[in-house]
């Protein structure tokens, strides 16, 4: 989660500058009078009372989900878009540079690594194909809620410009497609394969990797780009499994049974598990084609104008050059202030600091609730439709068609009031002794979030399992490296920076990336390995930057605070900023002998 001050920062300027391009119509959104702070006090006071209606339901943390999909639950994992598994024999190769998956991390790694002259890179990926999040999520709706000018990366590289302003999903996956071929990483990759085991082989000082197709790959770098949300996760209910009706998850979407146009379930009874941002773009959909929708909600999202359009051509033909490059710069700049604003600034005190961007915060939150109650028409629904939690608790969504939705006539919200569907019988879900029959059950439950061995076993020096070296918290250096595992970079995981467009964060540490095997490469080094010292340093920058505030565990649950479960305070995200993330990571680039240790081929 952002620190305090980040967010300070973002609600001095406006709650969604940092989201939204200037022009929106969030943006023109003019600030409430100030009202008393008891005002305020209350709604603090009705937030914390619905974060514990969620704490105490169900398990606590993570243990509320499984992705163990064994048995009966193996049918949630299967490839719905890659066809049957194409034979092929084992491979038992060496490339320069692997990359564990194939989706934004790779690709945009891949590419810098290009630049700098490597030719030896392979992608292994789980699916049929590069994308990632991308491939796997072709839900009906599918968008990014990102500004698709910033999220989609090498814009400037491609020659390219989005459709939308949101851009859609199938044009994102071919657009991971184009970077692909671009950059020919085709050629070495290999698709339908898992890596099961990563070892790193003290005496050729390489990786050996095997995969859940026999094969035996060696690699000098190993790149995990596993992405941050990657691996499906169900809720833990009741006789889930007795079921007798059709079930997907949503990233595994059936169009076999629903139809490309959903056209097929207009005979159907549906039912949906989950409000988040997936089910918020699918569910307008389903409720204009199903016979009847039902959506079983836990925690509503709060839903803001998305107000998406088609890109101007005109403004497309005058893009110069770099304009994605010196777009993202921009972003990165600090808001301008005069003297007297940072002098004002600098003189108000933490306390109040806190008290202000609380009260933007809530003021922003209450907007969304009047917008609920301007389009749901019936109050019981709007009602709970409301989030009462504080903006960024939970990732916020952007949707003009999702509320109302919940006006049709066959669209019925079932609001378990932070309890959860806890039991599924063969007929369908049961929530507080009543049957809801349906012919389909999507679960719309998401991701893991942030494992780095998601099905992979890694081991470095001696043998050590990653799992076991993070045992007692996690260590790295930026977010990248971890002493004893050489040569090896991991890409979207805990001690970066957080950022709400993820392929910021990406991005900058793909040129890191690159930059440090390059290095290698033309100073003779055969490895590389972040010192113990260096480790530590950063280790204690990530403490010295969370806990300030009790942000987390005020927050109703969810991914942004690992489902309100504790975690030691390494075990997260960089809060320092993403400014002096950026800094600290060219400061190890810079003085690499001091950072690193560097050992030559035998």
């Amino acid at each position: 989660m952002p620190t305090i001050e980040e967010l300070n920062e973002l609600y001095e300027r406006n709650p969604l500058e940092s989201i939204l391009p200037s022009g929106s119509t969030a943006q023109k959104k003019k600030r409430p009078e100030p009202k008393p702070q008891a005002y305020y006090d209350e709604i603090k006071k009705k937030f914390a009372e619905e974060r514990n209606i969620r704490v105490n339901y169900r398990p606590k943390g993570s243990a509320q989900y499984t992705s163990d999909f064994e048995g009966s639950l193996s049918k949630y994992l299967t490839d719905p878009y890659g066809g049957e598994i194409k034979p092929r024999a084992p491979l038992n190769d060496t490339v320069e540079v692997l990359f564990i998956g194939g989706g934004f991390s790779a690709l945009l790694t891949s590419a810098r690594l290009r630049e700098h002259g490597v030719d030896s890179i392979r992608i292994v990926e789980k699916g049929a194909d590069v994308g990632g999040t991308w491939y796997w999520n072709r839900y009906p709706g599918v968008a990014c809620d990102v500004p698709s000018y910033d999220y989609l990366p090498l814009l400037d590289e491609m020659d390219y410009v989005p459709k939308h302003r949101y851009a859609r999903g199938d044009e994102i996956y071919e657009h991971c497609q184009a970077i692909a071929k671009k950059y020919n990483l085709y050629e070495l990759a290999v698709f339908q394969t898992t890596i099961t085991e990563t070892r790193w082989d003290a005496e050729e000082r390489m990786w050996n990797l095997k995969t859940d197709r026999g094969d035996h790959m060696k690699a000098r770098f190993v790149i995990c780009a596993n992405g941050t949300l990657s691996k499906p996760k169900l809720a833990r209910i009741k006789g889930m499994e007795t079921f007798k009706g059709h079930s997907f998850h949503t990233s595994r979407w059936d169009y076999d049974y629903t139809g490309n146009d959903l056209s097929k379930l207009q005979d159907k009874v549906v039912g949906i598990i989950g409000t988040g941002a997936t089910a918020v773009q699918a569910i307008p959909g389903l409720g204009a084609n199903a016979k009847e929708l039902y959506v079983f909600q836990r925690t509503p999202s709060s839903i803001d104008v998305r107000d998406d359009w088609a890109t101007d051509p005109n403004w497309a033909r005058a893009l110069k050059p770099g304009w994605q490059a010196k777009r993202r710069a921009a972003y990165m700049a600090p808001p301008a202030m005069t003297e007297e604003q940072r002098a004002a600034y600098a003189a108000t005190t933490r306390e109040e600091k806190i008290r202000r961007q609380e009260n933007s915060n809530i003021d922003h939150m209450m907007r969304i609730h009047a917008r609920i109650d301007e389009v749901v028409r019936d109050k019981a629904t709007a009602d709970a439709l409301k989030p009462w939690y504080m903006f960024m608790c939970k990732r916020p969504c952007f949707h003009d068609e999702y509320l109302p939705t919940y006006n049709r006539k066959n669209v019925h919200l079932i609001d378990t009031h932070g309890k959860g569907i806890t039991e599924i019988t063969e007929k369908g879900p049961v929530f507080e002794g009543k049957q809801y029959e349906l012919d389909l059950l999507i679960y719309a439950t998401g991701f893991e979030v942030q494992k780095t061995g998601i099905y992979n076993k890694i081991m470095g020096e001696g043998g050590l399992d990653l799992n076991d070296y993070y045992g007692d918290g996690i260590r790295t250096l930026v977010g990248i490296h971890s002493h004893g595992y050489p040569n090896m970079f991991i890409m979207g995981g805990y001690q970066a920076s957080f950022q709400f467009n993820l392929t910021d964060i990406l991005n900058t540490q793909g040129e890191h990336i690159a930059a440090c095997i390059d290095y290698c490469r033309k100073n003779g080094y055969h490895a590389m390995d972040v010192t113990k010292d260096a480790e530590e340093w950063w280790v204690q920058e990530v403490i010295s930057h969370r806990g300030k505030t009790t942000r987390n565990q005020d927050c109703t649950p969810g991914y942004y605070n690992f489902e309100g479960e504790f975690n030691r305070r390494q075990d997260g995200t960089y809060n320092g900023g993403f400014a002096k993330y950026i800094a600290k990571m060219a400061e190890a680039r810079e003085k690499m002998d001091k950072y690193f240790s560097f050992t030559r081929k035998n």
